[in-house]
């Protein structure tokens, strides 16, 4: 199962991890995976090419982090697009993907 933990500190998002696999599919043939993962990278790759230094992407095998180093009204909006195709992952696919959302 795919994990995404969304870490919030004074109602902003400051992280969201990407931890494990769907297990849709076999790896490579997994359309779970990848619409999950085309939708990080999209969003990682729109905020960088807006502001270089507003995240830190970390990428290891079965883990991505996104770091949100700076934040402003449009980096929050892709932040909650992205959140939000990811609930709608999460709603057709109980089974593969868990969202969890934690205050610190």
């Amino acid at each position: 199962m795919l994990r995404i933990e969304i870490i919030e500190k004074d109602n902003e998002i400051k992280q969201v991890k990407f931890l494990g696999h769907t297990n849709y599919d076999d790896y490579g043939k997994d359309i779970v995976c990848a619409a999950a993962s085309a939708t990080m990278l999209c969003t990682a790759n729109a905020i960088i090419s807006l502001n270089k230094d507003a995240i830190e992407v970390i990428q290891q095998k079965d883990k991505q982090i996104i770091n949100i180093l700076k934040n402003d009204k449009t980096i929050e909006a892709l932040i909650n697009n992205m959140i939000n195709c990811l609930k709608s992952l999460e709603n057709d696919y109980p089974k593969n993907i868990k969202i969890n959302k934690e205050e610190i």
